[in-house]
C-alpha cells in the first residue's frame, strides 16, 4: 500500500510499478510527490521546499544587487562633492 506523505491517503498504486525518482500527484490533496527510494517504498514532497529554497536564494542576490548598486552611487556623490 502506497501512503502520501503530506495528507496520509491511500494512493492507487501498486509499490512494483513506482521507481525511484518518479513523481506524481496526489489525488486527495493534489501534493506533488516523489519516489525517493523502491525498496522499501519512500516517498517525499516534490513540491515547495525546493522552490522557497530557490527563491529566497534570488530574494537575497537581488538584495545584495541593491546594495552594491547604492554603495557606488554614494562614492560617486562624495566624488563630486569634493
Amino acid at each position: 500500500m502506497v501512503i502520501c506523505p503530506l495528507c496520509n491517503a491511500d494512493l492507487d498504486y501498486d509499490e512494483e510499478e513506482l521507481d525511484e525518482g518518479d513523481e506524481f500527484t496526489c489525488d486527495e490533496c493534489g501534493g506533488a510527490i516523489r519516489v525517493t527510494s523502491s525498496d522499501p517504498i519512500e516517498l517525499e514532497s516534490a513540491g515547495d521546499t525546493e522552490k522557497e529554497g530557490d527563491d529566497a536564494f534570488d530574494e537575497d542576490e537581488d538584495e545584495d544587487e541593491d546594495e552594491e548598486e547604492d554603495f557606488e552611487e554614494d562614492e560617486e556623490n562624495e566624488e563630486e562633492e569634493w
